[in-house]
């Protein structure tokens, strides 16, 4: 079987936040929910309102107070039907466009406009949204019928956003193929894999080709087209290689190690996309192919700013202890994991985790694989 679920339309346009509301009419005048955070509203509010008032556009407008909860879906949605909400828009990065999503689902499958305001993650595109506890850790991913209507990049925005976002967003994009790549190594029947993993390999190719040039474009605050094909990728592609479904549920061993540093306060201060970074550098140790592609990934995640290291992420002391904790919080079912080409125990990610301190840790190790 394969499904797919993707928005019903996409648009990436400099200045597209002028027009909002020629998108936003269509579905509603008044009763109007807008999710969003205080940097966020700040880029776009001005325009926002401008473009409302041609159409006569009414909406209430709402702060994230924290991370994308279940509580604060729950809320939120108690407030939508409360007020008779007619459409829901998300303004900001993930976890409000994730809430967003989260709201328009939960409120009866209302429909939903997600307008990302950085490029630092597929949320505006992809068909889940991730819930986090309140002290920030990642509980689960809460499946979606309700696509968006019109996911809309205005890259006008993500230009004058600082380049760090880009960087993670470009990682997290990459890492899909990193991460579907050893599934379709040891299962090359399943059709929503194969699209999956071409979706992301395209991403990787955009990267290889324009993402030092959209860096430059992101420093210097200018549109450019190379800095439009990377957040397509970040967004769209990386957004596509989500959409596509089967039976089965391949989670990425990159984002597993991801979920399991989120529940350590202390590593709060990274982007979503850079600990992703870390998991993949900690899935080429566990994986022993093709350490040509793992050096390449290496120079890659080098260049876009990765933490490399526990120390990297700030892990000064205590170094096993913490890589224990981190390997024992690591989920992924058994089932999933026996269709890998490497084996995933406690030990052995524990030991691919200090690992990371060796000078060269995708290609000079110096302790014995467990």
């Amino acid at each position: 079987m394969i499904a797919v679920k993707a928005p019903k339309n996409y648009l990436n346009e400099p200045g597209i936040i002028n027009r909002i509301g020629d998108f936003v009419a269509p579905f509603a005048h008044d009763n109007v929910m807008i999710i969003t955070s205080p940097h966020a509203w700040q880029a776009t509010r001005q325009a926002l309102d401008a473009s409302f008032a041609e159409h006569g556009i009414h909406y209430q407008r709402y702060f994230l107070p924290g991370y994308c909860t279940s509580a604060a879906i729950a809320d939120f949605t108690e407030q939508s039907l409360a007020g008779g909400c007619k459409l829901i828009i998300g303004i900001g990065g993930g976890k409000v466009l994730d809430t967003a999503k989260g709201i328009a689902e939960s409120s009866g499958q209302l429909p939903l406009i997600t307008v990302p305001t950085i490029a630092a993650t597929c949320a505006a595109w992809s068909p889940i949204s991730v819930i986090y506890t309140d002290a920030g850790g990642q509980l689960e991913s809460m499946p979606l019928q309700r696509t968006p209507e019109w996911v809309l990049v205005d890259s006008q925005i993500i230009a004058q956003t600082p380049v760090r976002y880009l960087k993670a967003g470009i990682v997290d994009a990459l890492a899909k193929w990193y991460e579907f790549e050893p599934y379709l190594r040891q299962d090359e029947s399943s059709f929503s894999l194969i699209l999956k993993a071409q979706a992301a390999k395209l991403a990787v190719d955009t990267f290889e080709q324009f993402g030092q040039l959209a860096l430059a474009a992101n420093l210097a605050k200018q549109v450019t087209p190379a800095l439009i094909r990377v957040v397509d990728a970040v967004i769209a592609l990386a957004g596509m290689a989500n959409s596509m479904r089967d039976g089965i549920t391949r989670i990425g061993v990159a984002h597993a190690i991801h979920n399991s540093i989120t529940h350590h306060p202390d590593l709060h201060g990274f982007l979503h996309g850079e600990l992703v970074g870390f998991g993949l550098v900690v899935q080429t140790l566990l994986d022993d192919a093709n350490p040509h592609s793992h050096r390449q990934l290496l120079q890659s995640l080098k260049a876009y700013s990765t933490p490399l290291t526990l120390r990297h992420l700030g892990v000064n002391e205590a170094e096993a202890d913490r890589a224990n904790q981190i390997a024992n919080g690591f989920r992924i079912d058994p089932a999933i994991a026996a269709k890998l080409p490497f084996k995933l125990n406690v030990e052995r990610i524990a030991w691919a985790i200090l690992e990371t301190l060796q000078k060269n840790p995708i290609h000079e190790t110096t302790a014995a694989r467990p």
